[in-house]
């Protein structure tokens, strides 16, 4: 069968995934703290029929298609938005919470929409602990911008320092796994990593009472979806012309 087919098969694909990536980023337009992400593409083997070794000619290389080689997050900031609950967290800069999973293994997120436990742990939406503590006689909880937490008793006039917390930074955020639930784990391609607080060592400061919304261009993924559906359309037709040339070659015989 024709070069040509299996080519124009595989942009249809390679599109097929691309139009899958794009719609997900537009489906998480609102879902806080998500980062977009990207597809990179590669062309395949090529045929080489006549290398290019003499100065008389530059070779014939025909290509055989093309394929997704990578999905990538594009961790840059996202809009601040204002939501006056006092234990929503944005991270300003770079950064990542680091929660507990009920098994014990870390995991990390932007997504600071946390709330209380009924044992006063700072937890997420699906429960995962921060490791802070708030004790059940404090009020007027305050979150500084280092990330000390600060509350008052009931007994006491004065605030006082009840717990910290601190962000996690990676050399390679794009190697993190997406496991849904807006949480990343580690990979070996996520590189060094560190802990500090808030506004050391290159890391973001905390805002309370503001969530990071997603980075979702929405004008930008339309226009993506649109240039991929004429891009399968153009992958398409390579299909239908190699099957008409195919066909008319096996009428030859007939006459």
């Amino acid at each position: 069968m024709m070069r040509g087919m299996y080519s124009a098969a595989s942009g249809m694909m390679a599109q097929q995934m691309n139009i899958d990536n794009i719609s997900n980023n537009l489906a998480n337009v609102e879902s806080t703290a998500f980062k977009q992400s990207r597809i990179d593409f590669q062309d395949l083997l090529y045929a080489h029929t006549q290398d290019p070794n003499t100065g008389a000619t530059a070779g014939t290389q025909v290509g055989m298609g093309v394929r997704a080689a990578s999905t990538q997050k594009i961790f840059t900031q996202g809009s601040i938005a204002r939501t006056g609950n006092n234990f929503d967290v944005a991270i300003q800069g770079d950064g990542f919470f680091q929660l507990n999973m009920p098994n014990g293994e870390p995991v990390f997120t932007r997504d600071g929409a946390f709330r209380l436990s009924k044992e006063g742990d700072l937890v997420t939406q699906a429960g995962y602990s921060t490791g802070v503590k708030i004790p059940k006689d404090h009020t007027n909880v305050q979150i500084k911008p280092n990330g000390e937490i600060w509350a008052t008793s009931i007994n006491d006039i004065k605030p006082r320092q009840i717990g910290q917390i601190k962000l996690t930074r990676f050399l390679n955020p794009a190697g993190l796994k997406s496991i849904g639930g807006n949480l990343y784990k580690t990979t070996d391609v996520c590189g060094a990593q560190s802990t500090d607080v808030p506004g050391q060592n290159g890391l973001g400061v905390l805002a309370q009472g503001f969530l990071e919304k997603s980075n979702v261009n929405v004008v930008a993924e339309m226009m993506n979806i649109i240039q991929a559906q004429r891009a399968y359309e153009m992958a398409q037709k390579g299909v239908q012309a190699a099957d008409e040339m195919t066909r008319m070659a096996n009428q030859l015989h007939k006459g």
